[in-house]
């Protein structure tokens, strides 16, 4: 056991990952006037509770992560760590998160955080994962929290801001954990988790994304419409948004599923990204514009 093992465990590809819609959502929420100190507290605190609940799900799905192709050399699978040891881990990151969150932030922000651990660890990771092909959707709350924490944090208040971007990344989970689902059907297969191309087929898979990207670049331009974000936030999420909704029309045509689905997912994570960015970006001149028809 080294501390490579303590740092693999924890999954940072997705605390980076949800790094990025936190700073999105607290940028938004800043308008401009940034706390660089709270920012920390918020990025470090909710990197800890994600941290935490990796951890757990890694220590709930060793079973079925040694039957998977991409999953079988992670930490539990080897016994590079001691389950006891891994629990006391996820525990001490879990507390040690809340607990940065609730004192250098608010309540709200530390609730909307439980809210999402809750979600991930207990209906997602201990329940609905190996028994229904609804597990995706009610996962997809636990990864659009980051978002609505970082959000909170500033504004503390769950206002029609904090709405749209909980729908927006929740839409946005859903042709994003299909489309993995597909180009990894086989390891889904071996495991018997039921997500949705291995339950109903990638045809309905294909369907559904196609519907949840769409409804996803409506729920975008909410923020916009809104006046939470400005015009070049609104130009790119149209961009992107489209761009991803005529990549995912093109799956019906398709001769490789595994290299579109591949695509589709990559394209997802470039989404995203740049809605996180512009949301920080372009938050100050969306509040100027409302000021100004307010005068």
């Amino acid at each position: 056991m080294s501390v490579k093992h303590f740092i693999q465990i924890t999954k940072p590809g997705i605390i980076f990952g949800n790094v990025l819609s936190v700073a999105g959502g607290f940028f938004l929420a800043a308008k401009g006037h940034v706390d660089f100190a709270l920012f920390l507290a918020v990025v470090v605190g909710t990197s800890l509770v994600v941290a935490s609940g990796c951890v757990f799900n890694n220590c709930i799905d060793r079973d079925i992560d040694q039957k998977m192709e991409r999953t079988k050399n992670r930490v539990m699978v080897q016994g590079g760590m001691p389950l006891p040891l891994a629990l006391i881990y996820a525990t001490l990151l879990g507390v040690a998160g809340f607990s940065l969150l609730y004192v250098q932030a608010n309540p709200l922000s530390a609730f909307c955080a439980l809210i999402g651990f809750i979600v991930y660890v207990g209906f997602y990771s201990l329940w609905l994962k190996r028994k229904s092909v609804h597990g995706t959707l009610v996962g997809s709350l636990s990864g659009a929290m980051p978002p609505v924490i970082g959000y909170c944090a500033v504004s503390n208040s769950f206002d029609l801001a904090a709405v749209t971007l909980l729908v927006m990344f929740s839409l946005w989970q859903m042709p994003h954990s299909f489309a993995i689902a597909i180009f990894r059907f086989k390891d889904y297969s071996a495991a018997d988790i039921p997500v949705l191309p291995v339950a109903r087929g990638i045809l309905a898979a294909k369907k559904q994304i196609v519907l949840y990207v769409l409804a996803f670049v409506l729920a975008t331009l909410m923020l916009t419409l809104g006046g939470y974000a400005g015009l070049g936030y609104l130009a790119v999420a149209a961009a992107m948004g489209l761009y991803w909704l005529y990549m995912a029309w093109g799956g019906y045509k398709a001769e490789d599923d595994s290299k579109w689905a591949r695509k589709v997912f990559g394209f997802s994570i470039l989404t995203v990204t740049a809605l996180s960015v512009m949301m920080g970006v372009d938050s100050q001149t969306a509040a100027d514009v409302l000021m100004t028809y307010a005068r």
